[in-house]
Protein backbone atom coordinates (compact mmCIF):
# COMPACT_ATOMS: atom_id res chain seq x y z
CA UNK A 1 0.00 0.00 0.00
CA UNK A 2 1.71 3.46 -1.13
CA UNK A 3 0.59 5.96 1.61
CA UNK A 4 0.83 9.82 -0.36
CA UNK A 5 3.27 11.93 1.03
CA UNK A 6 2.10 15.60 1.42
CA UNK A 7 5.37 17.66 2.88
CA UNK A 8 7.22 20.53 2.16
CA UNK A 9 10.62 21.24 2.07
CA UNK A 10 11.15 22.69 5.44
CA UNK A 11 8.85 20.19 6.86
CA UNK A 12 10.83 17.58 8.97
CA UNK A 13 8.74 14.43 8.36
CA UNK A 14 6.39 15.09 11.16
CA UNK A 15 3.34 15.45 8.91
CA UNK A 16 4.03 12.77 6.87
CA UNK A 17 4.02 10.47 9.74
CA UNK A 18 0.74 11.36 11.02
CA UNK A 19 -0.69 11.23 7.79
CA UNK A 20 0.67 7.67 7.38
CA UNK A 21 -0.72 6.92 11.15
CA UNK A 22 -4.09 8.51 10.44
CA UNK A 23 -4.45 6.63 7.47
CA UNK A 24 -3.51 3.30 8.99
CA UNK A 25 -5.76 4.21 11.58
CA UNK A 26 -8.45 4.37 8.75
CA UNK A 27 -7.82 0.99 7.57
CA UNK A 28 -8.01 -0.59 11.01
CA UNK A 29 -11.35 0.73 11.70
CA UNK A 30 -12.59 -0.66 8.34
CA UNK A 31 -10.78 -3.68 8.75
CA UNK A 32 -12.37 -4.53 11.81
CA UNK A 33 -16.16 -2.95 10.64
CA UNK A 34 -15.67 -5.21 8.23
CA UNK A 35 -14.98 -9.11 10.10
CA UNK A 36 -17.02 -8.12 12.94
CA UNK A 37 -20.11 -9.03 10.78
CA UNK A 38 -18.06 -12.13 8.67
CA UNK A 39 -18.25 -16.22 9.90
CA UNK A 40 -15.57 -17.33 10.14
CA UNK A 41 -15.53 -19.80 7.31
CA UNK A 42 -15.92 -16.72 5.02
CA UNK A 43 -12.93 -15.43 6.45
CA UNK A 44 -9.78 -14.72 3.63
CA UNK A 45 -6.94 -16.85 4.97
CA UNK A 46 -4.11 -14.57 6.14
CA UNK A 47 -0.92 -14.77 4.41
CA UNK A 48 2.63 -15.64 6.05
CA UNK A 49 4.53 -12.09 6.16
CA UNK A 50 8.09 -11.51 6.14
CA UNK A 51 9.81 -10.51 9.12
CA UNK A 52 11.34 -7.37 7.86
CA UNK A 53 11.74 -4.38 9.77
CA UNK A 54 9.06 -2.51 7.69
CA UNK A 55 6.71 -4.86 8.98
CA UNK A 56 7.59 -5.22 12.10
CA UNK A 57 7.17 -1.04 12.14
CA UNK A 58 3.54 -1.29 10.98
CA UNK A 59 2.42 -4.12 13.42
CA UNK A 60 4.16 -1.42 16.51
CA UNK A 61 2.30 1.12 15.19
CA UNK A 62 -0.79 -0.78 15.26
CA UNK A 63 -0.72 -2.13 18.65
CA UNK A 64 -1.13 1.03 20.66
CA UNK A 65 -4.43 1.07 18.41
CA UNK A 66 -5.74 -1.50 19.52
CA UNK A 67 -6.13 -0.96 23.11
CA UNK A 68 -9.62 1.30 23.07
CA UNK A 69 -11.07 -1.57 20.54
CA UNK A 70 -9.54 -3.97 23.14
CA UNK A 71 -11.43 -2.64 26.40
CA UNK A 72 -14.55 -1.73 24.80
CA UNK A 73 -14.48 -5.83 23.58
CA UNK A 74 -17.29 -7.70 25.40
CA UNK A 75 -16.39 -11.20 25.37
CA UNK A 76 -13.83 -13.61 23.37
CA UNK A 77 -15.80 -13.57 20.14
CA UNK A 78 -15.89 -9.93 19.84
CA UNK A 79 -11.88 -9.99 20.70
CA UNK A 80 -11.29 -12.56 18.27
CA UNK A 81 -12.66 -10.53 15.75
CA UNK A 82 -11.25 -7.66 17.13
CA UNK A 83 -7.33 -9.50 16.29
CA UNK A 84 -8.40 -10.80 12.95
CA UNK A 85 -9.13 -6.99 11.49
CA UNK A 86 -5.92 -5.79 13.07
CA UNK A 87 -3.97 -8.83 11.33
CA UNK A 88 -6.19 -8.01 8.17
CA UNK A 89 -5.22 -4.30 8.24
CA UNK A 90 -1.68 -5.68 8.70
CA UNK A 91 -1.68 -7.20 5.35
CA UNK A 92 -3.32 -4.50 3.74
CA UNK A 93 -1.14 -2.33 4.48
CA UNK A 94 2.10 -3.76 3.42
CA UNK A 95 0.28 -5.10 0.43
CA UNK A 96 0.14 -8.72 0.95
CA UNK A 97 -2.13 -10.93 -1.50
CA UNK A 98 -5.32 -11.95 0.17
CA UNK A 99 -7.48 -14.56 -1.05
CA UNK A 100 -10.93 -13.32 -2.21
CA UNK A 101 -12.41 -16.44 -1.37
CA UNK A 102 -13.40 -17.25 2.07
CA UNK A 103 -11.69 -20.15 3.63
CA UNK A 104 -12.75 -24.24 3.39
CA UNK A 105 -13.16 -25.04 7.10
CA UNK A 106 -12.34 -28.83 5.90
CA UNK A 107 -10.72 -30.67 3.28
CA UNK A 108 -11.25 -29.33 -0.21
CA UNK A 109 -13.98 -30.14 -1.79
CA UNK A 110 -12.20 -29.94 -5.41
CA UNK A 111 -12.01 -32.90 -7.55
CA UNK A 112 -8.69 -33.78 -8.88
CA UNK A 113 -8.38 -33.71 -12.89
CA UNK A 114 -7.18 -37.50 -12.71
CA UNK A 115 -9.79 -38.64 -11.25
CA UNK A 116 -12.78 -36.73 -12.97
CA UNK A 117 -10.99 -38.35 -16.22
CA UNK A 118 -11.66 -41.57 -14.94
CA UNK A 119 -15.38 -41.51 -13.55
CA UNK A 120 -16.30 -39.92 -16.96
CA UNK A 121 -14.56 -43.28 -18.67
CA UNK A 122 -16.52 -45.18 -16.24
CA UNK A 123 -20.08 -43.25 -16.82
CA UNK A 124 -19.08 -44.17 -20.61
CA UNK A 125 -18.79 -47.44 -20.39
CA UNK A 126 -21.59 -48.30 -18.57
CA UNK A 127 -23.90 -46.06 -20.93
CA UNK A 128 -22.42 -48.36 -24.02
CA UNK A 129 -23.12 -51.35 -21.73
CA UNK A 130 -26.91 -50.43 -21.74
CA UNK A 131 -26.94 -49.66 -25.45
CA UNK A 132 -25.40 -53.32 -26.12
CA UNK A 133 -27.65 -55.31 -23.82
CA UNK A 134 -30.66 -53.48 -25.54
CA UNK A 135 -29.46 -53.95 -29.26
CA UNK A 136 -29.04 -57.87 -27.51
CA UNK A 137 -32.22 -57.76 -26.30
CA UNK A 138 -33.69 -56.74 -29.72
CA UNK A 139 -33.76 -53.27 -30.14
CA UNK A 140 -32.56 -52.13 -33.44
CA UNK A 141 -33.43 -48.46 -33.64
CA UNK A 142 -30.60 -46.20 -35.85
CA UNK A 143 -29.35 -44.57 -32.67
CA UNK A 144 -28.89 -48.31 -30.96
CA UNK A 145 -27.48 -49.98 -34.10
CA UNK A 146 -25.20 -46.61 -34.67
CA UNK A 147 -23.47 -47.36 -31.17
CA UNK A 148 -22.99 -50.74 -31.22
CA UNK A 149 -21.04 -50.01 -34.85
CA UNK A 150 -18.61 -47.41 -33.08
CA UNK A 151 -18.24 -50.34 -30.10
CA UNK A 152 -16.81 -52.55 -32.59
CA UNK A 153 -15.17 -50.29 -34.69
CA UNK A 154 -12.05 -51.39 -35.55
CA UNK A 155 -11.92 -55.28 -34.44
CA UNK A 156 -13.38 -56.69 -37.64
CA UNK A 157 -16.82 -57.44 -36.32
CA UNK A 158 -19.85 -56.75 -38.34
CA UNK A 159 -23.33 -56.91 -37.38
CA UNK A 160 -24.36 -59.56 -39.76
CA UNK A 161 -22.45 -62.11 -38.16
CA UNK A 162 -23.83 -65.23 -36.92
CA UNK A 163 -22.16 -65.42 -33.58
CA UNK A 164 -22.51 -61.43 -33.00
CA UNK A 165 -24.18 -62.40 -30.18
CA UNK A 166 -21.47 -64.02 -28.14
CA UNK A 167 -19.43 -61.09 -29.33
CA UNK A 168 -21.96 -58.75 -27.71
CA UNK A 169 -21.45 -61.11 -24.13
CA UNK A 170 -17.40 -60.84 -24.92
CA UNK A 171 -17.88 -56.81 -25.61
CA UNK A 172 -19.67 -56.54 -22.19
CA UNK A 173 -17.75 -58.54 -19.93
CA UNK A 174 -14.35 -56.57 -21.59
CA UNK A 175 -16.31 -53.25 -20.36
CA UNK A 176 -17.04 -54.63 -16.81
CA UNK A 177 -13.98 -55.77 -16.31
CA UNK A 178 -12.29 -52.67 -17.48
CA UNK A 179 -15.04 -50.68 -15.14
CA UNK A 180 -13.63 -52.45 -12.40
CA UNK A 181 -10.28 -52.32 -12.96
CA UNK A 182 -11.03 -48.22 -13.02
CA UNK A 183 -12.73 -48.57 -9.81
CA UNK A 184 -9.61 -49.86 -8.26
CA UNK A 185 -7.59 -47.44 -9.78
CA UNK A 186 -8.99 -44.91 -8.19
CA UNK A 187 -9.54 -46.44 -4.92
CA UNK A 188 -5.72 -47.15 -5.08
CA UNK A 189 -5.15 -43.12 -6.22
CA UNK A 190 -6.78 -42.25 -3.32
CA UNK A 191 -5.34 -43.90 -0.80
CA UNK A 192 -2.00 -42.92 -2.14
CA UNK A 193 -3.41 -39.19 -2.14
CA UNK A 194 -4.50 -39.47 0.99
CA UNK A 195 -1.03 -40.94 2.82
CA UNK A 196 0.24 -37.84 0.63
CA UNK A 197 -1.73 -35.35 2.04
CA UNK A 198 -1.37 -36.74 5.81
CA UNK A 199 2.42 -36.61 5.51
CA UNK A 200 2.46 -33.52 4.02
CA UNK A 201 -0.20 -32.40 6.95
CA UNK A 202 2.05 -33.85 9.94
CA UNK A 203 5.26 -32.50 9.15
CA UNK A 204 3.42 -28.52 9.11
CA UNK A 205 0.43 -28.76 11.10
CA UNK A 206 0.31 -31.81 13.48
CA UNK A 207 -2.80 -30.69 15.56
CA UNK A 208 -5.20 -30.44 12.59
CA UNK A 209 -3.75 -34.05 11.37
CA UNK A 210 -4.80 -35.56 15.01
CA UNK A 211 -7.73 -33.50 14.78
CA UNK A 212 -9.13 -35.34 11.30
CA UNK A 213 -7.90 -38.59 12.64
CA UNK A 214 -10.12 -38.38 15.51
CA UNK A 215 -13.35 -37.16 14.02
CA UNK A 216 -14.60 -36.31 10.32
CA UNK A 217 -13.96 -33.42 8.80
CA UNK A 218 -17.39 -30.86 9.46
CA UNK A 219 -17.66 -27.89 7.08
CA UNK A 220 -19.31 -25.45 9.29
CA UNK A 221 -21.86 -24.52 7.15
CA UNK A 222 -24.63 -26.27 9.01
CA UNK A 223 -27.89 -24.65 10.58
CA UNK A 224 -26.59 -22.64 13.86
CA UNK A 225 -28.64 -23.51 16.46
CA UNK A 226 -31.28 -21.07 18.18
CA UNK A 227 -29.85 -19.56 21.36
CA UNK A 228 -32.67 -20.68 23.51
CA UNK A 229 -31.99 -24.38 22.66
CA UNK A 230 -28.53 -23.52 23.63
CA UNK A 231 -29.18 -22.07 26.67
CA UNK A 232 -31.45 -24.86 27.67
CA UNK A 233 -29.13 -27.74 26.88
CA UNK A 234 -26.53 -26.23 29.40
CA UNK A 235 -29.20 -25.41 31.98
CA UNK A 236 -30.29 -28.68 32.15
CA UNK A 237 -26.49 -29.96 32.74
CA UNK A 238 -25.53 -27.52 34.94
CA UNK A 239 -28.67 -25.83 36.91
CA UNK A 240 -30.40 -28.92 37.90
CA UNK A 241 -29.42 -30.24 41.48
CA UNK A 242 -27.94 -33.38 42.02
CA UNK A 243 -27.91 -35.69 44.37
CA UNK A 244 -24.71 -37.10 44.88
CA UNK A 245 -23.68 -40.49 46.82
CA UNK A 246 -22.85 -39.26 50.32
CA UNK A 247 -21.04 -42.40 51.60
CA UNK A 248 -18.87 -43.28 54.40
CA UNK A 249 -15.80 -43.36 52.76
CA UNK A 250 -16.38 -39.82 51.80
CA UNK A 251 -15.77 -38.42 55.38
CA UNK A 252 -13.03 -41.05 55.49
CA UNK A 253 -11.24 -39.37 52.73
CA UNK A 254 -12.11 -35.76 54.05
CA UNK A 255 -10.24 -36.67 57.36
CA UNK A 256 -7.15 -37.89 55.35
CA UNK A 257 -6.97 -35.06 53.32
CA UNK A 258 -7.58 -32.75 55.86
CA UNK A 259 -3.35 -32.01 56.82
CA UNK A 260 -2.71 -31.46 53.01
CA UNK A 261 -1.88 -27.67 52.52
CA UNK A 262 -3.91 -25.98 49.87
CA UNK A 263 -2.28 -24.55 46.75
CA UNK A 264 -1.71 -21.20 46.49
CA UNK A 265 -3.80 -19.20 44.00
CA UNK A 266 -2.50 -19.46 40.42
CA UNK A 267 -2.19 -15.73 38.69
CA UNK A 268 -1.71 -15.74 34.89
CA UNK A 269 -0.14 -12.28 33.95
CA UNK A 270 0.04 -10.91 30.43
CA UNK A 271 4.34 -11.14 30.66
CA UNK A 272 3.40 -14.80 31.82
CA UNK A 273 1.65 -14.91 28.30
CA UNK A 274 4.10 -13.61 26.42
CA UNK A 275 7.27 -15.55 27.55
CA UNK A 276 4.86 -18.96 26.64
CA UNK A 277 4.27 -18.16 23.34
CA UNK A 278 7.66 -16.11 22.44
CA UNK A 279 8.72 -19.69 22.42
CA UNK A 280 5.79 -20.78 20.01
CA UNK A 281 6.85 -21.78 16.29
CA UNK A 282 5.75 -18.69 14.46
CA UNK A 283 2.48 -18.68 11.96
CA UNK A 284 1.81 -22.39 12.74
CA UNK A 285 -1.75 -24.42 13.28
CA UNK A 286 -4.11 -21.33 13.08
CA UNK A 287 -7.37 -22.84 14.18
CA UNK A 288 -11.12 -22.35 12.79
CA UNK A 289 -11.07 -18.47 13.17
CA UNK A 290 -7.70 -18.31 10.90
CA UNK A 291 -5.71 -16.58 14.12
CA UNK A 292 -2.15 -17.66 14.39
CA UNK A 293 -1.33 -18.37 18.36
CA UNK A 294 -4.57 -17.51 19.59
Amino acid sequence: MNTPVVADSNDDGTFTQELEIEQMRSTLEEAIMETRGTPLENRPRLPRIALSKRNRAVVRALNPMLVTYMEASRDLCETDSILFGAALAVCRIIGAKLSTAGRTTGQSSAIPAWRTRIEERIVKARALIGRLICFRLGNTRPRIVRTVRMAFAGTNVSLSQPDIMQKLTERIDDLKQRIAAWGKRIRRYTERSTRFNQNRLFQSEQKMLYKSLERPMVSGTGPVPKQADTVAFWRSLWSEPVNHNEGPWTEVVASQCAGITPMDPVTITPDDVAEAVRRAPNWKSPGLDGLHHY
